[in-house]
């Protein structure tokens, strides 16, 4: 049955290290991705510690020497949020103070040189302004782009400090998109704004003075919007990498959600062009009654000027109701605001989540693979068969990239056995690492790099299903241990060898397990075709992939005790765990972990974003009430007896506190052994460091208590009636 096996062979036990704790695991130092300046030379990044004394955190910043791989501390303190190489040489940069003495909740933009710093402030912006991106036109001014919440009336800049406090808290709606994630949608949007640093008595360099007037334009005002505001970035999780000024500074492209179509029950999203003067009204690249292929309406994504300046690439997915449809690459050749897209590799089974140009008109392509993302090359005239080669390898996941001016990239990447990585590698050599964590920050000094492995297996429909494992420190393959079985959220969402401080595998292994993770049938990265699989089969074949996938263990892997195991997961996986509870499945495991799950599919309309649920159950609840009752939970309560741990928090509004108080009830009430932890100030995942250290406390005690590790529940502080 075993396609291949990757464990580790009964000699070899790693080498002796301390294990990872939480309070490690949550304290080290968070290190951001690379900011690589102009000449591929040097590279700024942040890092954030936790201190459990003071119960605040600290951010630093640092400089990285590419060539050496040396880092010495930068020249700014943590007021500083955000940076951008820009100016009259290499070193020169821009940066915004999250600071403002003159505006309350406003910010500042300054200049300096890192190499001689003596910063200037050019700028006072009357809002909390952030995703900077900027360049220098050949007058020598810098033209600037940031974004912000605006007033829906006028456009300008929002600013809660100083904005009028209403004597009512209520909020009217007559649409669906009352809440997403976890705010309840206001009359404010954020939109992207430009400005202009003026250069005064420019010298022959483009140095000299740089002055400001006060003023920025919000490119999005004039859009027509039938049905949806446009708002960039697209919110929750939209940031910078949503726009993209173009190298001579004229033109802005960015990225909003379709204005004809409902943000509820659609994901389409298109790419505009704008004056960066907003002299004209911002023209759609794509979507209807553009170039882009008539089949190309989905969401788009990560907009990215040549560096000519003449093209833009972008990714854009097809339907137009589906997250995890497929994206594809394209490329718009651009003339003031008018384009001609053509799509590029359109054959190639992957999903890319970023780009890059590089030399010679090459596009350098992160994506996914086996539940790792790696980073590819692809010719921005590539035919639709054209099949690009993957030039990262399997053994870190990449989280950004710069391409330097030799074709090579500074990749950060992280992995699970190290936090933060930096390394520089060309295509077709072998990757030079300047830096990994796990061999700096002594919380993480355990960590190794052969800690975690695989296996596949065929399930029964005949695809291949690929198992992360993850080993504790000192691990001994001559030993037995017990089973974390983990289940990956999403569903449409790896879960690969990557970092997490919110579920590390590699922390839950220390805990005195292995753990597993298993890309069941509609887990990305394997082929659309295996994603599209699970659409309506919610409970059916990636349960049988899990069932499947614990009988291979109990069968081939004699250090993993199946006969004292454990299953947790979250989202989806937590949906998973209330599923197996009134499965056969559930019956194997001595206790179960769920994280903000559904407990009932019919109920799924409390959630924010519909297209998703109609979707993944083909259809509305009204016109196909039977699929929503295929795979709910709700229906087998009644089999429900493994000891279960809770969690749900007020502010997730993907899916609602009241699943999860349902479930505790329902258990308490048939006699389950049952805790509910809840988290009034947290959404759909526990963000906090100390409500994460205290999640953290009690789901281990729980795992550990009904494995056999802990002699008892933690009793104190637990809320009596």
């Amino acid at each position: 049955m075993a396609l291949r096996k990757i464990v580790l062979a009964a000699s070899a036990v790693m080498g002796s290290a301390w294990a990872l704790s939480t309070e490690d695991m949550l304290a080290a130092p968070r290190r951001s991705t690379a900011n690589v300046n102009p000449s591929g030379e040097i590279a700024l990044f942040s890092s954030t510690r936790y201190n459990w004394t003071t119960h605040k955190s600290k951010t630093t910043w640092h400089i990285l020497d590419i060539a050496s791989g040396n880092i010495t501390d930068a020249p700014f303190d943590s007021a500083v949020s955000e940076v951008v190489w820009v100016g009259p040489v290499n070193t020169s940069i821009l940066y915004i103070n999250e600071t403002n003495e003159e505006v309350p909740g406003g910010v500042t933009l300054w200049t300096a040189d890192v190499r001689d710093f003596a910063p200037t402030l050019v700028a006072s912006l009357n809002a909390p302004f952030a995703g900077l991106k900027a360049v220098q036109t050949k007058s020598g001014n810098i033209n600037f782009v940031v974004n912000t919440k605006a007033y829906w009336n006028n456009g300008s800049a929002y600013n809660e400090e100083l904005a009028s406090k209403p004597l009512s808290s209520g909020g009217l709606y007559d649409n669906t998109f009352v809440r997403h994630w976890n705010e309840y949608i206001t009359h404010e949007r954020f939109s992207i704004f430009s400005g202009v640093l003026t250069a005064e008595k420019a010298n022959a360099t483009g140095s000299g003075k740089l002055s400001f007037n006060g003023k920025v334009k919000n490119l999005l005002w004039g859009i027509n919007a039938t049905v949806t505001r446009p708002e960039t970035p697209v919110q929750p999780f939209g940031d910078q990498g949503d726009y993209d000024i173009s190298p001579d500074g004229k033109t802005v492209a960015f990225l909003t959600k379709s204005p004809h179509l409902s943000k509820a029950n659609y994901t389409a999203s298109y790419i505009y062009l704008v004056p960066h003067d907003g002299s004209e009204v911002a023209v759609p690249v794509n979507g209807p009654n553009t170039s882009a292929p008539k089949t190309a309406q989905g969401a788009s994504g990560y907009p990215r000027w040549s560096p000519d300046g003449t093209k833009l690439a972008y990714g854009q997915q097809d339907g137009i109701y589906y997250e995890s449809d497929r994206f594809k690459l394209y490329v718009a050749t651009v003339d003031g605001l008018k384009s001609e897209v053509k799509s590029v590799a359109e054959d190639w089974d992957s999903t890319p989540s970023g780009l890059a140009w590089g030399p010679e008109g090459h596009l350098y392509v992160a994506s996914e693979l086996n539940a790792m993302n790696r980073l590819w090359v692809v010719p921005y005239e590539a035919e639709a068969s054209y099949k690009p080669e993957n030039f990262t390898g399997e053994d870190t996941y990449v989280s950004d990239f710069s391409v330097l001016p030799d074709g090579s990239v500074l990749v950060s990447a992280a992995s699970g056995w190290t936090s933060r990585m930096f390394y520089v590698q060309k295509p077709g050599s072998d990757k030079k690492v300047l830096f990994t964590a796990n061999e700096v920050d002594p919380e993480l000094a355990g960590l190794q790099e052969n800690s975690t492995t695989y296996f596949w297996f065929q399930n029964k429909d005949g695809d291949n299903i690929q198992t992360f494992v993850f080993l504790p420190t000192d691990f001994d393959p001559a030993k037995k241990y017990p089973l974390a079985f983990i289940v990956h959220g999403g569903p449409q969402v790896a879960q690969g060898d990557n970092w997490s401080t919110r579920w590390n595998l590699r922390l839950w292994a220390d805990q005195g397990f292995v753990v597993t993770t298993v890309q069941f049938t509609g887990t990305p990265s394997y082929g659309q075709e295996f994603t599209d699989k699970i659409a309506n089969n919610w409970g059916g074949t990636p349960y049988t992939d899990l069932e499947e996938a614990f009988e291979y263990m109990r069968k081939n892997i004699p250090y993993i005790d199946t006969d004292n195991a454990i299953a947790a997961g979250a989202s989806y996986g937590a949906f998973m765990m209330n599923w197996i509870q009134g499965h056969a499945l559930g019956k194997k495991f001595k206790a179960i972990v769920s994280h903000d799950g559904k407990l009932s599919q019919r109920g799924a309309y409390a959630t924010e974003e519909l297209w998703f649920i109609q979707k993944d159950q083909n259809g509305t609840v009204w016109d196909n009430p039977e699929n929503y009752a295929l795979w709910d939970p709700l229906d087998y309560v009644g089999n429900f007896t493994t000891p279960q741990f809770i969690v749900h928090n007020d502010l997730d509004y993907r899916v609602v506190v009241s699943d999860g108080v349902m479930l505790f009830n329902i258990l308490q009430s048939r006699g389950v052994p049952s805790r509910f932890l809840h988290f009034p100030d947290e959404g759909h995942w526990v963000l906090n460091r100390e409500n994460s250290l205290l999640w953290h406390k009690y789901i281990f005690n729980w795992i550990r208590y009904y494995t056999g590790q802990d002699k008892e529940l933690i009793q104190d502080p637990v809320i009596k009636q």
